[in-house]
C-alpha cells in the first residue's frame, strides 16, 4: 500500500513534466522497483507446538509414542541416538543479497537407556554457537609440477616390457 502511495506522490510531482504513456510506465517503473526490495520470509523445519509438546510425558513416554504424538524428527543423536531434535528456521530474503536467518528454533528430546523420555528442552538462535567444521581434504603430493609437466616426464619411463605385459 505505501508503495502505491509514493507512487502517486512520485506521480503528482512530475505532472507537468511527464505526459500519458511516460507517467504510467514511470509509475510502473517506481512501483516494481520498490516492491522487489520488499523483503520475502521462508520457514524451513518443523518443530512441535506448545500444545502437541504437552502431550508429552517426561518419564513416561518412549520413542514410539513420542514419534505417534508429535511425529518423528527429521534429526537425531548421531553417534548414541539418546536424543531427537527439531529443528525449525526463519529466513529474511531481501533482492540479491545473502539469506539472513532471523530466528531458530531447536527442540530437544533425550532418552535414557530405556528409552522413555528423559528431557526436552527448546533453543534459540541466541543459545547457538558457531562450529568450526574441520575440512578434510586430500592434499595432492606432486608439488609445482603442471599437469603437461606431469605427461612430459613420462615419456622416458616407459619400457617395451611394461607396455607387452
Amino acid at each position: 500500500m505505501a508503495v502505491f502511495r509514493l507512487a502517486r506522490t512520485v506521480l503528482a510531482a512530475c505532472q507537468g513534466s511527464l505526459r500519458g504513456v511516460q507517467k504510467r510506465a514511470a509509475v510502473l517503473l517506481l512501483a516494481a522497483g520498490l516492491a522487489a526490495c520488499s523483503p520475502v520470509f521462508r520457514n524451513h523445519g518443523y518443530v512441535p507446538a506448545e500444545d502437541e509438546l504437552a502431550l508429552v510425558e517426561v518419564g513416561v513416554d518412549t520413542r514410539e509414542t513420542v514419534g505417534q504424538k508429535i511425529g518423528r524428527p527429521s534429526t537425531s543423536g548421531l553417534l548414541n541416538d539418546e536424543g531427537w531434535f527439531y529443528v525449525q528456521s526463519r529466513y529474511e530474503l531481501r533482492g540479491p543479497r545473502e539469506p539472513r536467518e532471523i530466528d531458530r528454533q531447536v527442540l530437544a528430546v533425550t532418552f535414557n537407556e530405556a528409552g522413555t523420555v528423559e528431557n526436552i528442552a527448546r533453543y534459540g538462535l541466541e543459545d547457538g554457537k558457531v562450529v568450526q567444521i574441520s575440512r578434510r581434504v586430500t592434499e595432492t603430493n606432486i608439488k609445482g609440477i603442471s599437469l603437461i609437466g606431469q605427461l612430459l616426464g613420462n615419456f622416458g619411463r616407459i619400457r617395451a616390457e611394461d607396455i607387452a605385459g
